[in-house]
């Protein structure tokens, strides 16, 4: 065998199904070899990794990264550095920057923003109204996937109508596509605001009282019933709520194909943070109640949900600490955050190093079809590698974030727990806890190693045909136009 790159040496490699002690190989990005130190190739460098444990690389696919139109807020390089700093190798960013991300023009920004990535990346295009005759044209110039906001958040994007929505899904199940839907009842929220603003609640649980459980339940339903009827393939994000677990079961019994993530925040935060942190904590859907926390850990341990990701959302800290909680923009940045907050939780024995993995990269690596390539160490993989020291005791500073945005709900917690090294395809972007600087632009869209399944479209053959029935006593046009032309 030629000689490798890079051979890391005397570490612990993680799967979901088992943690062995072997040395792994990289070569012109990918993994070359894994196994016995003895059997290694020559390699130009040498890491050892004594006693830390060797990761995919997690792969978030909920980030907001702000760019273009709120550089103030966060920006690609900025962004993708926290990610580097946080044993994250891919991320997949939101459509509501400004412009959002549903003309061709609007991606163009996008990507030329995104040159400037320390790790890779997918681009989530806009699914509206708007953009329903466009959705090919989006994906021939890039976009990986699609977002929906059925529920509204920063950006206050308008929800797509159900016709918009059910004729996005028809169009999309042939392809395989898959479509990440922020499932919240908009009409249901927007009243019950307007209430809870003429009361004069300003206070940071008003918004909770605003957005309740139902909203979900509701949205969540409505959504799965129509990817049921087409055969189209839906990613629900953050999952916050203990009550809307059973129509995920429901729907994964009858065969619909839907994957569901939560974070951070909804596994460990409540509505008791909330009340001492006031408009941090604000964010979409809501912090709630403790009883939520454990069934949200149970419904991952049990498959109902299958990722984890952090809907990282940076704001400046004046835009998080306004005394109205209306006034305070929605999110908090947790790209860099997730790995040790969820590290440490591992290191208490709530779950296994093995199970993390699984949440964190093999299930979104399927999810989006990049399994094999990404979210795996197997030979011929991409080296993208997060090397851990689960006996690393730290507390977590908000003013340490590689994010423009300085303010955390996590600032000072302690976690045990982080990664030491991140490699993505075989380059370090992160090195004994330091950025590599000269790193940024390194990142490249997984466009073209994406490969979806194509599902079977059930019922669109019943939307084509009603559009084309010619009416009595109206002659055919020579070529019937399609519905979406």
């Amino acid at each position: 065998m030629s000689k490798a790159d890079l051979v890391i040496r005397g570490g612990s490699i993680v799967s979901p199904e088992q943690i062995i002690d072997a040395s792994i190989a990289i070569a012109d990005g990918v993994i070359v070899a894994i196994g016995h130190d003895d059997l290694m190739p020559p390699a130009r460098e040498e890491l050892r990794a004594d006693g830390q444990y060797v990761l995919p690389g997690a792969i978030d696919s909920h980030v907001h990264f702000r760019d273009p139109g709120y550089p103030h807020k966060e920006t690609w390089k900025t962004g993708s550095a926290a990610a580097a700093c946080g044993g994250v190798t891919t991320v997949f960013e939101m459509p509501n920057t400004n412009p959002p991300t549903g003309t061709l023009e609007a991606l163009r920004m996008k990507q030329q923003a995104a040159a400037s990535s320390y790790v890779d990346y997918g681009i989530h295009g806009l699914l509206g109204d708007d953009t329903i005759d466009r959705l090919e044209e989006l994906l021939e110039g890039g976009v990986t996937s699609f977002k929906a906001f059925v529920g509204n958040t920063f950006g206050n994007l308008p929800a797509p109508t159900d016709g918009a929505l059910l004729e996005g899904f028809e169009k999309l199940a042939p392809l395989g596509i898959r479509t990440v839907v922020h499932a919240e009842n908009s009409s249901i929220m927007a009243r019950r605001q307007q209430r809870m603003q003429a009361a004069g609640r300003i206070d940071a649980l008003a918004h909770l009282a605003a957005r309740p459980e139902v909203c979900e339940i509701e949205a969540i339903g409505r959504v799965l019933a129509l990817a049921e009827w087409t055969g189209a393939r839906v990613h629900i994000a953050h999952h916050s709520a203990a009550d809307s677990l059973f129509v995920i079961r429901d729907a994964k019994r009858r065969g619909v194909d839907v994957t569901v993530e939560t974070c951070p925040q909804y596994l460990l935060l409540n509505t008791d943070d909330m009340r001492r942190l006031g408009g941090i904590l604000r964010l979409n859907p809501p912090i709630r109640e403790p009883r939520h926390n454990q069934p949200l850990w149970d419904a991952l341990m049990d498959g109902t949900i299958d990722m984890i990701a952090t809907d990282h959302a940076p704001h400046a800290p004046e835009e998080k600490t306004r005394e109205d909680i209306w006034t305070c923009d929605c999110g908090f940045p947790g790209v860099e955050t997730q790995m040790p907050v969820m590290l440490t939780e591992i290191s208490r024995q709530r779950a296994t190093l093995m199970d993390y993995v699984k949440w964190t990269a093999a299930a979104p690596a399927r999810a989006w079809g990049l399994y094999g390539t990404k979210g795996v160490l197997a030979v011929g993989a991409h080296a993208d590698i997060a090397v851990v020291d689960m006996g690393l005791k730290s507390l977590v500073s908000q003013k340490s974030l590689q994010s423009v945005s300085k303010i955390s709900p996590w600032h000072g917690r302690p976690v045990q727990g982080a990664p030491v090294h991140t490699l993505v395809r075989g380059r370090f972007v992160m090195r004994n806890r330091s950025l590599i600087e000269d790193a940024a632009g390194w990142g490249v869209s997984v466009k073209g190693i994406q490969k979806m399944p194509t599902p079977r479209p059930r019922h669109t053959e019943h939307y084509t045909s009603a559009i084309l029935e010619t009416p009595a006593g109206v002659a055919p046009t020579a070529k019937p136009q399609e519905p979406w032309e």
